[in-house]
């Protein structure tokens, strides 16, 4: 950092360093690691306060929440869909824009959650039966589908329906969906294939769809909120925050995505149905060693989201592995980036004075959330 650049930090406080959350930094790590969630004692921060990387620091031109507890800010659930858009901003409540698969899908969800028989947050396990640490979560302790907005663009491109056909992201399974009709039949078609509750990653073994499917073929897929219509914070630091992440991935040696990769030349994850033996195969266990490759590939995909919750926190970075873990984390900003990078997507471990909270994080003796 130059001499003003120095200079500027000290007179704007701009070289902000993440404070100490209200329970102890000690006391939150060992919280976790006796929960079997892998995490790292080393600093969040890569650079020193002030920054002398010139960081391209958001922090003096937003409000953001550095007294309330970070961990325990993320509200459980089962699944989450990322719906493409093409666009970083969207209306302020993305599930109820009219004529949006995302309105559509949360009126599909409503409807089957509550079918007899199918399991509702309300059904499953509370999260205190787990005695996990606040935040934390599996799939068996929560039931909520959570929708997304992203700003990839549909893979149906070469349709003559192609404004009418989405691609969506669906996680933790690792894998996205395309030619989903933008309307209420393409959403339930969507969530009796892919999102109902009674199935694994795979989804349903008996289709006789039109929808595609693949495995996403990264390594590691960062989400960015940047919904500036929902709160301009997270805008601000969206793009700064891509920006970091793709320099310090690329030093890293790893290739960064900023759209979903066609893979419409590869095979689906269909074809593995229409390729089953007379005996028949267990298609979760083929599913789950296509995931194990993915670790060797150093290649992320980061993608802009909408409002995902806790947006005094920015910047908000959510990050998945084909392990099926998800880490949130908050008050991010690009002096963070350098430590995320090295230690959580490379070495798999979680970083717990930014940490908000995740899904399957919990990861008996694994020192890694890479390991399986």
């Amino acid at each position: 950092m130059s001499a003003f650049g120095k200079l500027k930090a000290i007179l704007t406080g701009s070289g902000r360093s993440t404070p100490r959350p209200t329970q102890q930094a000690d006391d939150v790590y060992e919280e976790l690691r006796s929960a079997h969630v892998p995490v790292t004692d080393v600093d969040c921060r890569s650079c020193p306060d002030p920054c002398d990387q010139d960081h391209d620091d958001y922090t003096n031109r937003i409000s953001v929440d550095m007294d309330t507890e970070l961990l325990g800010s993320v509200k459980p659930y089962r699944r989450q869909v990322v719906i493409s858009t093409g666009k970083s901003d969207w209306q302020k409540e993305v599930t109820e824009a009219d004529g949006t698969l995302a309105a559509f899908l949360s009126s599909a969800d409503e409807k089957f959650r509550t079918k007899p028989g199918t399991p509702d947050a309300n059904d499953l396990p509370s999260q205190g039966t787990k005695t996990l640490p606040a935040g934390i979560f599996t799939q068996e302790t929560a039931g909520r589908l959570s929708i997304l907005n992203g700003n990839h663009n549909s893979l149906s491109l070469h349709h003559d329906t192609a404004s009418t056909l989405e691609t969506v992201l669906i996680l933790p399974d690792y894998k996205f969906v395309t030619d989903v009709p933008r309307s209420l039949d393409g959403a339930k078609l969507l969530w009796t294939t892919a999102l109902d509750p009674a199935y694994g990653g795979f989804g349903s073994p008996d289709r006789s769809d039109t929808l595609k499917s693949w495995i996403l073929p990264y390594s590691c897929l960062i989400l960015l909120c940047s919904h500036k219509r929902r709160d301009k914070r997270c805008a601000v630091a969206a793009p700064v925050l891509e920006k970091s992440f793709t320099q310090c991935l690329e030093h890293e040696g790893w290739e960064v995505h900023t759209d979903l990769e066609d893979l419409s030349s590869k095979p689906t994850l269909e074809s593995l149905l229409s390729s089953r033996t007379p005996e028949g195969q267990d298609l979760e266990a083929v599913y789950q060693s296509q995931l194990r490759i993915l670790g060797g590939e150093h290649k992320a995909l980061i993608l802009r989201s909408s409002h995902i919750g806790g947006h005094k926190f920015a910047g908000n970075v959510v990050i998945y592995t084909p392990g099926g873990a998800s880490v949130w984390y908050g008050r991010v900003t690009p002096h963070h980036v350098e430590s995320i990078v090295k230690n959580t997507i490379i070495g798999g471990q979680v970083l717990p004075a930014i940490l908000r909270g995740g899904l399957n994080l919990v990861r008996p003796g694994c020192r890694t959330l890479h390991d399986w």
